[in-house]
């Protein structure tokens, strides 16, 4: 602190880290409230640099998982984190933002470099962390490759000279790892900040794309204000207090403050007028069970046509399976009506309203 102090006192910018692994394509509220941190002193005039980890997304980050992650291919880290970049852009302003990718200094690291960072933690060190502890005791496996990813992380602190490291409460192990790190390479340890997590929209896990219980920033307007509406009410000052602590607290009726909050959200990463329309969206939709003002038209080919691949094609639902998944759970509706079978002729379609899920609409022609 007192390095950090000096460094204040003599007007030198802090340099700030947030290291990001690029394991998904699209930034959800949850990232959102470190990449707000990071703006917060990106604007007091500090060096914000944003660590894309294409090298440790490789490995997976181990931390709050009770079990190995999956390896990403290499296209698909460099497709999630060009993705990463533009949308870190909603929160952050690019033109003082310093973006950095962990390739430029592990792509050239070769085997002495990686032993000589393997000797400066200890076993010992690495099993102390809860996640490796609790899957040891279970006998669940622990590869080495997982004991790696934390020292890739904090070697990131070493190369960049980080003053000050941000993160969620599940990285606080891997941010104080680094400052030993630091120490043990000659450079002064950095301050950890760390942020509490959001949760996901089921009031249960964490934001996570992959349960998909995530808002995201580049969600439609009324997809955001329809999946703020649906959160459990109990998480509503959370939200408030974590994505904008600038805003009085909620105090009237859940549902009043919900859709407020569900204002902002929209209002931060669209517009006031986006807010006011994705509100009455839902009033007409959600509430009222009426078809929206607009829905868009989709041409159906002539023949028999397969529902699953028409909700994937025309109303932008993720895979065929989940699409499967969505009609038998009676989530797929024709003209209001539960649809019930995988196929349908192009005339029984044409001319009916489509509906996938609460929000989803389209118009057969």
């Amino acid at each position: 602190m007192d390095a950090l102090a000096e460094k204040i006192d003599r007007g030198q910018p802090l340099r700030v880290k947030l290291g990001v692994d690029p394991t998904a394509p699209d930034i959800h509220l949850g990232h959102c409230v470190v990449l707000g941190k990071l703006r917060e002193f990106q604007d007091a005039g500090h060096i914000a640099v944003l660590v894309i980890g294409d090298w440790t997304a490789r490995v997976g980050d181990p931390s709050g998982r009770s079990s190995t992650r999956p390896m990403l291919s290499e296209d698909a880290i460099v497709a999630n984190a060009e993705t990463f970049r533009e949308q870190a852009f909603h929160i952050l302003d690019a033109e003082r933002t310093e973006v950095r990718a962990n390739g430029e200094w592990f792509a050239e690291m070769g085997l002495a470099p990686l032993f000589d960072l393997a000797s400066r933690a200890t076993i010992n060190q690495l099993l102390r962390r809860n996640d490796f502890a609790s899957r040891m005791q279970e006998d669940r496996p622990v590869s080495v490759l997982e004991l790696l990813y934390p020292l890739l992380q904090a070697y990131d602190s070493v190369a960049l000279e980080a003053d000050v490291e941000l993160g969620g409460t599940d990285q606080l192990f891997n941010l104080m790892l680094a400052r030993d790190i630091q120490s043990r390479y000659g450079v002064a340890p950095q301050v950890v900040m760390t942020m509490p997590i959001l949760p996901g929209t089921d009031g249960v896990q964490k934001m996570s794309k992959s349960l998909g219980n995530y808002i995201g920033v580049t969600d439609t307007p009324e997809e955001q204000f329809g999946k703020v509406m649906s959160i459990p009410d109990a998480l509503t000052a959370d939200y408030f207090r974590l994505m904008f602590p600038g805003e009085p607290p909620p105090a009237g009726h859940p549902g009043t403050e919900k859709r407020r909050l569900g204002r902002l959200v929209v209002a931060r990463f669209h517009d006031a007028a986006a807010a006011v329309a994705a509100e009455d969206h839902f009033n007409r939709v959600v509430r009222d069970r009426e078809a929206p003002a607009d829905v868009p038209e989709f041409a159906v080919p002539d023949g028999e046509i397969h529902l699953p691949a028409l909700l994937v094609e025309a109303l932008g639902v993720g895979s065929r399976s989940e699409a499967r998944r969505l009609i038998e759970q009676g989530g797929v509706a024709l003209d209001g009506a539960p649809v019930t079978t995988l196929d349908m002729s192009a005339s029984a379609l044409r001319g009916a309203i489509l509906r996938a899920g609460k929000r989803r609409y389209v118009r057969l022609v």
